[in-house]
């Protein structure tokens, strides 16, 4: 008996401590002529504000084979965050972007497309096969 009871407490607390984001922001990776820019801007910004803000680490989705030359969007669980701190997280990442667009070469690189007031809500990524976990 004790041991079906801690096996159920076993699988249950999986389920209870796992990531539960319902809202997502996206943040769209499209390209030009050479495939699309790199992550890591937006990744060192996401990091810098975990470690400034004492966080664990976001919960991030990748969403591939958007186009022949690779396009694909990424979703940032935004939950945890408190009123506050979402806000400033919006802001910053909105300066991480445009900062990149800003720095990108006009001919060839592609662009990076985020839009703070659009929140995506997990019953919205249900719906899509090719979902992955992004890996940092």
């Amino acid at each position: 008996m004790k041991k079906i009871i801690i096996t159920v407490f076993l699988f249950s607390s999986v389920f209870f401590f796992s990531q539960k984001n319902q809202n997502y922001i996206q943040v769209s990776y499209s390209s030009i002529c050479c495939g699309t820019p790199s992550t890591q801007p937006l990744m060192d910004y996401v990091k810098r504000f975990e470690k400034k803000n004492k966080l664990k680490s976001f919960e991030i989705l990748q969403q591939g084979g958007l186009g022949r030359e690779g396009e694909f969007n990424l979703y940032i669980g935004i939950d945890k965050l408190s009123k506050k701190k979402r806000k400033t997280f919006l802001k910053g990442l909105q300066s991480a972007v445009a900062l990149q667009n800003e720095q990108r070469k006009k001919d060839s690189d592609g662009h990076v497309n985020f839009d703070s007031a659009v929140t995506v809500h997990g019953s919205d990524l249900k719906d899509i096969k090719n979902l992955t976990i992004y890996k940092k």
